[in-house]
């Protein structure tokens, strides 16, 4: 299974970078994620907990978060390693252009379940339900939250500093 979602954010490409990495604040800032438990690690490599919804759906796994910071700008990675998706890899990339920054992110997982893992009927689950109705859904919603964050931001940047011209 491979998904993909991608979206234009108008932001500083470090504050989109920031709250893309800081995945213990999650649940803070992004309202379908339960909670965020750090297991082990720290900064750029971190053993973690994740869970969240879609639409009224628990969901929770565990994945191995690395930020690659010997490329500007940085790569996020996840390798899950327990869950429905153990041995889902996925990546956030940004990539700055005239328009604002192209963040994408991808997940590439060859279903590993028990009996059917590997089977015709494994992919069809994780190409036509476990894609697009979980991992894609809930990634889009994840970058649709983040950018919504980010413009609101520069907006009210924007104003404060059309306020503070206009009294000078």
């Amino acid at each position: 299974m491979h998904t993909e979602n991608t979206v234009v954010m108008r932001g500083p490409i470090d504050r989109i970078v920031e709250l893309a990495a800081d995945i213990e604040r999650w649940p803070v800032i992004l309202p379908h994620y339960r909670w965020v438990t750090l297991l082990a690690g720290g900064g750029d490599r971190k053993v973690v907990e994740m869970a969240a919804t879609r639409d009224g759906w628990p969901l929770k796994w565990r994945a191995v978060q690395t930020i690659d910071r010997s490329v500007d700008p940085p790569v996020i990675h996840y390798h899950h390693i327990w869950g429905p998706t153990r041995g889902m890899v996925v990546g956030w990339e940004f990539v700055p252009a005239p328009d604002g920054v192209h963040v994408r992110i991808w997940h590439d997982l060859d279903l590993q379940w028990p009996v059917i893992g590997g089977t015709p009927l494994g992919s069809l689950i994780a190409e036509r339900i476990i894609g697009p109705h979980f991992v894609g859904a809930v990634a889009g919603r994840t970058l649709a939250t983040i950018k919504r964050l980010v413009e609101d931001e520069q907006e009210s940047a924007g104003q404060q500093a059309r306020g503070a011209g206009a009294t000078s």
